[in-house]
């Protein structure tokens, strides 16, 4: 499939795309760090959102992290002092883990990466005012990324973003859920591609792509390896490396995931009826928290079991971003929540580059082994 080839091409060199799409253009393109940063507001501004994934290396950030932050944190400041990120007109932190709130001070100080944006959104998201405090930022947000991009942000173009990112949203999760019915018809691989790519892609493009790839895959033949042992993977990785071909090549099939480079990056859909912005700030709000966010002491487990139960799997696959902390305090619960199911799952934690491949498939084919067929 051409689109496939697309999306493959995109996400294993988002940096070259982006660059391609500028000088083409010479649409502004605005990086952001994490899925909950409004996309539909920078959208609306006429500039691109382009999700920085880091590509690695970290001798010039040494200078100034501990040697524990994690491999994302540290690959993505390498780029941005070294001027891999130069084309960008802007950066976007939104408040999320304690490294990316202490990256956006050094970044600020030390990055030549356009206008600098704090999105500084509420942590504990299940009450009344939350909602409140969530479109109030949002409002901010509005006026500083009017003022960096030197625009005004009309009704129109903020409702025709909301719309738009509606459909892309919506066709991302009926791809994962054709996947998810019929592992054979799509690889696990591709789909994160799609994931990956989508996050990085000029939007109208994208919407394109995916509505005519959405519609190849309908009494399409399968095109992946016969479907393996289903799981499901977790954690808090935003740069995963290709784990999908260990996976099936231990016996396993992924079908679904807990992921803010997979299903929670579009997960929900924003009302276009009455205010704009609250309505963008209750997509955020109610969309299945990250353990940087609070919303219920069992939310995110209750999620996971769910994913598992609907999709068939077997078991879960924990991968976690080394020294990510709030995913490490989140596990001991969410394991517990499985266990009582009866739902088998494994921990493993990976950096950009996997430490040793052997060792994870060892891992993998150990623990699907173990699973009932």
């Amino acid at each position: 499939m051409k689109n496939l080839a697309l999306f493959h091409e995109i996400a294993e060199d988002p940096y070259d795309y982006v660059k391609k799409i500028k000088k083409e253009s010479g649409k502004k393109i605005v990086g952001f760090f994490c899925s909950y940063t409004p996309e539909e507001i920078i959208d609306a501004a006429g500039a691109l959102p382009f999700r920085i994934f880091g590509r690695g290396g970290d001798s010039l950030a040494d200078a100034h992290l501990q040697a524990y932050s994690c491999s994302l944190v540290r690959g993505a400041l390498h780029d941005a002092l070294s001027g891999g990120l130069d084309f960008l007109d802007g950066t976007v932190f939104p408040h999320t883990c304690d490294s990316i709130q202490r990256l956006s001070d050094i970044w600020r100080i030390n990055a030549k990466t356009g206008f600098h944006i704090d999105v500084v959104l509420p942590v504990k998201l299940d009450t009344k005012s939350s909602g409140e405090y969530m479109a109030d930022v949002l409002r901010k947000f509005i006026r500083d990324i009017e003022n960096g991009l030197g625009v005004v942000i009309s009704e129109d173009d903020l409702k025709a973003s909301v719309i738009k990112y509606n459909r892309i949203r919506s066709y991302l999760g009926k791809i994962y859920r054709i996947r998810s019915e019929n592992p054979a018809l799509i690889g696990s691989g591709d789909l994160h591609a799609i994931v990956r790519a989508s996050m990085v892609m000029d939007r109208e493009h994208l919407l394109e792509e995916l509505t005519e790839f959405e519609g190849s895959l309908h009494g399409g033949k399968a095109a992946g390896k016969p479907a393996g042992k289903r799981v499901v993977l977790a954690g808090g990785v935003c740069n995963l490396p290709d784990i999908y071909s260990i996976i099936e090549d231990s016996g396993g099939t992924v079908v679904g995931d807990d992921f803010c480079t997979g299903s929670r990056y579009f997960e929900g859909e924003i009302g276009v009826n009455g205010d704009l912005v609250e309505s963008i700030a209750e997509r955020y709000r109610e969309r299945i928290n990250c353990p940087a966010k609070h919303s219920g002491l069992f939310t995110r487990g209750e999620h996971i079991v769910k994913i598992v139960k609907k999709s068939g799997a077997k078991g879960v696959i924990f991968l976690f971003l080394k020294f990510c902390d709030p995913h490490s305090f989140d596990y001991p619960y969410l394991k517990d929540m499985l266990d009582k199911e009866g739902i088998p799952s494994m921990l493993f934690e990976i950096e950009e580059q996997l430490p040793s491949e052997g060792q994870f498939k060892t891992r993998c084919e150990a623990f699907i082994e173990m699973l009932k067929a």
